[in-house]
Formats: C-alpha cells, sequence, structure tokens
C-alpha cells in the first residue's frame, strides 16, 4: 500500500520506517531541507554544528531504543554514568550530584535520594516519597488521573514541601517541557518519575555521537529507500484535498526547487506535522469534528538554544547538568559529552534558555547579555580575575512554537494515531502515548501510527476502489 506522509522529523520517519518493514511503500515528504524537525542540526560557516535543541536519551526510552538496535547504530549512543547533577545556586561554581549505584528499581533511586544531603533534609525526603506511593502502586491510570492539576498542586495536595520545588522540579520542569512547576501538567513529572523509579536504567543517559540529521534521522531515511520507500526534501504540504465523502482524495506537495505544486495520491495518509502547523492545514469540512477541534486547545511552548564557544575549557564534567537557574534549564560541554564536538582545550556549551515566552522576540545579543551573566555564577572561577574565558562566537536558535506545552487538561485534547477520517492517520507526539512531549513519545507515535495504518489496509484499500468507480 502507498502512503504519502507530511513531515520528516521523528515521528515521520519512524512511521515510515515501520510502514517499509510491514510492507508497504512510504512516500516522505519534508519542508524543509534538513531531516529531524526538532532534532534538526546545521552546520556553520566554520563547520561546526549547531541543534535546535540539547537532546538526551533515557534509559526509559523502549521505543527509541529499539529503533536504534533495528538500525544497527546502537554505538552511537554515548552513556554516562548514572548520576543526576545540579548546579549549586547559592555556592557559585559546585554542584550537587544524585549518583545511582548498581541495584534494581526502585533501591537504586531511593539509595541515591537518601545519599544526597545537599538539597533536601530528611522529612522533605520521606515526605515525597510517601506522596509517591499512590502514583507507583496504581501506575498510569493514577498518573493520567492526575492531568487535572500542576505539578505544584499536586505537590501541596500530597502535603509535600514547597521547598521540595524550589530545590528539585524547577529545573525538572523546565528540563522536560521549558515552563515551570505551577504551569505544567503533574502528569508530565509523574511519567518521568515513575520510568526513573521503576526501572533500573530508566533514568541513564545518553548523548548521540554527532549531529541527529546525520547520526540518526539518515540510517532511517536509508532504511526506508532500502525497502523501496521515498524521502522528498524541500517538499511541504500545501493542502489537503478531499473526496465528496470527506476523505482525503489527494495531498497538494509544493516543490520548492521547481515553484510547483504536484497531486499526489495514495491510499493512505498521514500528517507528521507539530500540531501548530497541522492545525493550519485542517480542512474546512473537518473542523467541526471533535478530534479537531480539541486541538485548539494544544499549542506548542517557546523554546532558545544556545552554542557558545570559548577560548578555554570551562568544566571537565561530562554529562549533562541542571543549572538551577532562574533564566536557564540544562546544559552540557559538548566538546566533552559529544564524540563529532570534541575539542580537548576549549568548551563548546550547549544550554537551553526557559522558559523563554518573555524571550522569544527579544534579541540575539540580548539574550546572549543575559546568558553570560548566568554564566558568571555557574562558572565563577571562569569569568573573574586576569585570565577569564572570551566567548568566541554563538548561535542562537529560536523556535516560537516547539513540542506541545503540558499544561493540565491536555491529556484529553491529545488525539489517537487513527482519526475519524478513512484514510487520514496522525503521528507526533502530540498524539495520544504515555511518552507525551519527548523524542521517545514521537518515536511511539510514529510506530503506533504505522500500525493504525496497517491495520485498517483492508478496509482503506475497499475505499480507494469505491472512490475510483
Amino acid at each position: 500500500m502507498r502512503v504519502a506522509i507530511a513531515g520528516a522529523g521523528l515521528a515521520g520517519l519512524t512511521c515510515a520506517k515501520y510502514l517499509a518493514d510491514q510492507g508497504h511503500t512510504p512516500i516522505l515528504f519534508e519542508a524543509r531541507d534538513v531531516l529531524g524537525g526538532k532534532v534538526a542540526a546545521w552546520k556553520d560557516e566554520e563547520g561546526d554544528w549547531y541543534e535546535t535543541g540539547l537532546h538526551i536519551f533515557f534509559g526509559a526510552y523502549p521505543n527509541m531504543l529499539q529503533l536504534f538496535e533495528e538500525l544497527g547504530i546502537q554505538d552511537r549512543l554515548q552513556w554516562k554514568s548514572h548520576s543526576m547533577i545540579f548546579n549549586q545556586p547559592e555556592e557559585p561554581g559546585t554542584y550537587s550530584r544524585f549518583d545511582f549505584p548498581d541495584l534494581p528499581a526502585p533501591i537504586n533511586g531511593i539509595a541515591a535520594i537518601l545519599k544526597n544531603n545537599d538539597m533536601l533534609t530528611i522529612s522533605e525526603k520521606l515526605s515525597f516519597g510517601v506522596g509517591l506511593i499512590p502514583a507507583m502502586l496504581r501506575g498510569q491510570k493514577y498518573v493520567e488521573e492526575c492531568d487535572s492539576l500542576s505539578w505544584s498542586e499536586w505537590l501541596r495536595a500530597q502535603n509535600i514541601p514547597e521547598r521540595v520545588n524550589d530545590e528539585v522540579f524547577i529545573a525538572m520542569s523546565k528540563a522536560l517541557n521549558f515552563i515551570n512547576p505551577d504551569e505544567i501538567s503533574s502528569t508530565v513529572l509523574l511519567t518521568a518519575l515513575n520510568r526513573f523509579l521503576q526501572e533500573k536504567n530508566g533514568s541513564k543517559m545518553a548523548f548521540l555521537d554527532g549531529a541527529p540529521p546525520e547520526r540518526l534521522c539518515q540510517p532511517i531515511v536509508d532504511h526506508i529507500q532500502s525497502l523501496g520507500g521515498e524521502v522528498h526534501m524541500n517538499s511541504p504540504l500545501k493542502k489537503i484535498n478531499l473526496n465528496d465523502d470527506s476523505s482525503v482524495k489527494s495531498f497538494s506537495i509544493m516543490q520548492t526547487s521547481l515553484g510547483e505544486s504536484n497531486e499526489i495520491i495514495a491510499d493512505a495518509y498521514v500528517s507528521a506535522l507539530p500540531v501548530d502547523l497541522f492545525k493550519l492545514l485542517i480542512p474546512q469540512e473537518w473542523k467541526g469534528i471533535d478530534t479537531f477541534k480539541k486541538l485548539d486547545g494544544l499549542r506548542g511552548v517557546p523554546v532558545i538554544n544556545i552554542h557558545l564557544w570559548f577560548n578555554k575549557k570551562l568544566t571537565d564534567i561530562d554529562h549533562l547538568l541542571f543549572s538551577r537557574s532562574p533564566l536557564l534549564s540544562v546544559y552540557a560541554d559538548m566538546s566533552i559529552t559529544c564524540k563529532e564536538y570534541e575539542d580537548p582545550n576549549r568548551s563548546m556549551l550547549e544550554l537551553v534558555f526557559a522558559p523563554a515566552k518573555d524571550w522569544i522576540n527579544k534579541s540575539e545579543e540580548a539574550i546572549i547579555e543575559a546568558t553570560m551573566e548566568e554564566l558568571k555564577k555557574l562558572f565563577p572561577d571562569h569569568f573573574t580575575g586576569n585570565d577569564q574565558a572570551v566567548l568566541r562566537k554563538y548561535k542562537v536558535i529560536k523556535t516560537p512554537l516547539s513540542v506541545y506545552k503540558s499544561t493540565p487538561g491536555c491529556q484529553k485534547l491529545r488525539p489517537d494515531q487513527k482519526t475519524p477520517i478513512t484514510n487520514f492517520f496522525l503521528a507526533g507526539d502530540y498524539t495520544m502515548q504515555r511518552y507525551l512531549a519527548s523524542m521517545e513519545g514521537a518515536v511511539l507515535s510514529g510506530k503506533l501510527c504505522a500500525d493504525k495504518v496497517n491495520q485498517y489496509t483492508k478496509k482503506l484499500l475497499e475505499t480507494n476502489q469505491k472512490n475510483a468507480l
């Protein structure tokens, strides 16, 4: 069966990969000249890569890890020590660690929390642990029910001290969805904590050994093409054309290099576009359908990713770091953590500026100035005295609408991959799957979408034969 897919981010690529594996012919169309969507990356004039975001792969990403294994590229993941490392704002230049011992879950997670005495008191640890018991015992059902509360509201409902939020979860909320605990749905944090505490290596982190378009996305494309599928770049979806029964008749795809539009006819059609872009393309005839009406409540969150190249080393830590800064989320020295970006003498920091809503429209110069002020607190020894670190160059990547903003109540708005339209399907982290707005969520959504297309093969072929008569 021929399947047209719009969008070559992780969701679209994964959907096409699994459709090809099942004997179908996916035809994938990407608007830009770069693969990856939210994991896209580019080279500057000096050949240095800069990325859309700081991408971390967790041990609790089973579908992503399976994808790496099926492609034979699992050696491209650079696993770090099983730790979570936080800056200490009250002691600039110092860190606090949660180190997970080589023990079964949840014992290793409990041990990591109990051994850290820098951030939480014993009573705070105990109250937080007791609050998590329902999530651990009742599992995902309880986690989904908590979507009516923000994380801050959930903590208060469990009588957990506000200081736990301040010390740990402001940083984690910004890392998971680029917003603060007062805004983020408690389902997001509870999902992550459930996976981290119930899987031995759930919170273990890895970095990709190079730029995602080359080291992850291109192998997926090679696999798709080896099975007869197609991938077309610079080919945005411009319109979804309908039959009289409101099923999809064709995709209008613009070939930007030629400046002309082609009608693409297939047996099934998939939108793997970000939710905000897809909403602009929903046909008028569909706008009254509940599945599509609910999408009005989903909106991408603004994100700013920053790359800073310095003339000297700022740190020797080979890991992700939680800044606990009011302006920054997580960061890493990519000259250490990523093989392709390695530089033994000079640092390249990649930082996530979050929340970004008040900064997305500000100048790059203003953003860099504010970031450098925060770095003086994180690395005081390198920005005082006579031998200060010098910023050689920078890149600021703004994404006004990134992953959907996971606020309370969003779960009931998220659509299934199979829509009410007979031959039309959705893929994307915003569609319903348990890993929410993440790379794992995008991969799982693509996999689920491919399965839904495959399940409806017979019905779709019958419908297409009827429309052809």
